[in-house]
């Protein structure tokens, strides 16, 4: 397993733009697909985007398909999430995941402890 850490949440108007960084430990990071996922109060933890190992293949749930982007630097041990058009409904904790190229959570070992994103209207 890995050990991550987010940041770059924030509070940020509609259509603006934010961007997430995801710190890893460990040597394997470059082993691992990479998956962001975000839960909303009172709502389920969902799938956003992810990226394989090399970030040759990429991922989107289809409510950030052309707005979120996401990429990863295997040398900084890092993976990113690019937001833009920013959307009220995208409020939510983001968390990054280390696992399995997948849309579904339980592929992911690792979690990281989450990033608030608050987008006013």
């Amino acid at each position: 397993q890995v050990q991550l850490v987010e940041s770059g949440g924030g509070l940020v108007q509609a259509g603006g733009s934010l961007r997430l960084s995801c710190a890893a430990s460990g040597r394997l990071f470059s082993s691992y697909a990479m998956g962001w996922f975000r839960q909303a109060p009172g709502k389920e933890r969902e799938f956003v985007a992810a990226c394989s190992w090399s970030g040759g293949s990429t991922n989107y749930a289809d409510s950030v398909k052309g707005r979120f982007t996401i990429s990863r630097d295997n040398a900084k041990n890092t993976v990113y999430l690019q937001m833009n058009g920013l959307k009220p409904e995208d409020t939510a904790v983001y968390y990054c995941a280390a696992g399995l190229y997948s849309s579904t959570s339980n592929d992911y070992d690792s979690w990281g402890q989450g990033t608030q994103v608050t987008v006013s209207s």
